[in-house]
């Protein structure tokens, strides 16, 4: 159901379709597995096949519950594609497949899914794109606690750090978000009967992620980002129609290190371009010692990886070249006209800062029209006030 307690109809994705010759996205959101995300997409699917509406299944799960299985009945099922890997033959949904039979529409299952080495792209949400591309529309399926921006957020709520995710720009492509809902004690009751997981897998899933108070966090993340979703929607709607003036739209920086782990800063980065509604950047400035050739391997590898992560999260990544780190932020913010910026800083002592200066306070003294937010970092997170800089004289 969506936020106004209505679900979509078959016929509102119809109409969408023709509207306009862009596929269209629909997808479904849920609090956990067991909610009946994968059941309610193979429902619209017979629905649309009343309709007349060229259909297929592209890869369902059922994960060995019947009714889902069932559910499948006489819809179309593109054969998945078979890989060897390691030893093991892996079926894979099989997007070329897909493509060349260019249904009006696919059913995708398990969004966030990671492909076996040797596919077209490494993420499923990536296979879906390239069906968006092809002028393919796409309903599909994800649990909230797959939305990359929310990782950390969910680590702390349930004490799983969940491994494969979808990029929030993901989400901003889709022209519909619907959040499937179930009561925490249904599902958990669904979880007992064997509806969810393998009988010895229950008594564990119930006292860890299955939780109460884990599940009824994780339904508050499902209905705030539908929320969000559509009035983003509804106000780009109201601004394209002229029903409201178009404002200044938000630009968000993340100040990121040129060593250590960064994804905590851009992930906070990600939610808050996500909210707002903007394009974002990664930022980082790259000092003498940190050029091509002098720069340590290790810190070249979690650069590297940290641009990777900022692409993949939908920012422009920007390389700055400084002597002074805290001065090149500063004129990109005011040159790019920036709004929001994301610092991440460790606790440093007070002597610390008076002798080695600080990024942050240097640039909340000379850019007074940005909101600064600093993410606490632990050491290890790697990012720290610092930025990557290895001389003090920030002035």
């Amino acid at each position: 159901m969506n936020c106004n307690g209505k679900r979509p109809t078959p016929e509102s994705l119809l109409a969408k379709l023709q509207e306009g010759e862009r596929a269209n996205l629909r997808v479904y959101i849920g609090a956990a597995p067991g909610v009946g995300k994968t059941y309610q997409m193979l429902e619209d699917a017979h629905l649309f096949k009343k309709e007349g509406v060229d259909i297929v299944v592209a890869v369902v799960e059922p994960h060995d519950r019947e009714d889902t299985r069932g559910m499948i009945g006489d819809l179309e099922c593109v054969p998945l594609r078979r890989i060897e890997y390691r030893g093991v033959t892996v079926q894979e949904m099989d997007i070329a497949a897909v493509i060349a039979r260019h249904p009006t529409v696919a059913i995708v299952d398990e969004l966030a899914h990671t492909n076996v080495p040797g596919s077209k792209n490494r993420k499923r949400y990536q296979d879906v794109l390239d069906l968006l591309d092809a002028g393919i529309s796409v309903i599909t399926a994800v649990n909230i606690q797959h939305l990359e921006s929310l990782n950390d957020v969910v680590n702390r709520t349930t004490g799983v750090r969940v491994r494969e995710t979808v990029p929030d720009h993901f989400l901003r492509r889709a022209d519909e978000v619907v959040n499937v809902d179930v009561s925490v004690e249904t599902l958990r009751t669904r979880l007992r009967q064997g509806k969810i997981y393998d009988v010895v897998k229950i008594e564990q899933a119930l006292n860890n992620f299955f939780r109460k108070g884990n599940l009824s966090a994780l339904r508050e993340l499902s209905l705030r980002q539908v929320a969000t979703d559509q009035a983003t929607k509804a106000h780009g709607y109201r601004e394209r129609e002229g029903l409201e003036q178009a404002v200044i739209p938000e630009k968000v920086m993340v100040a990121m290190a040129s060593r250590g782990s960064a994804k905590k800063l851009l992930r906070t980065g990600s939610r808050i371009a996500g909210r707002l509604a903007s394009d974002w950047y990664a930022v980082y400035v790259e000092t003498p010692n940190e050029e091509p050739g002098r720069i340590k391997p290790r810190d070249y590898a979690a650069l590297q990886e940290n641009i990777g992560f900022a692409e993949e999260l939908g920012a422009r990544v920007v390389r700055l070249k400084s002597r002074k780190v805290a001065d090149a932020l500063i004129d990109f913010a005011r040159r790019e006209g920036i709004t929001h910026v994301v610092f991440g800083q460790t606790s440093r002592s007070r002597w610390d800062i008076l002798l080695h200066g600080s990024i942050i306070n240097r640039f909340l003294a000379e850019v007074r029209d940005a909101t600064v937010q600093v993410v606490p970092l632990e050491i290890h997170d790697g990012a720290a006030d610092r930025v990557g800089l290895d001389e003090h004289d920030l002035s």
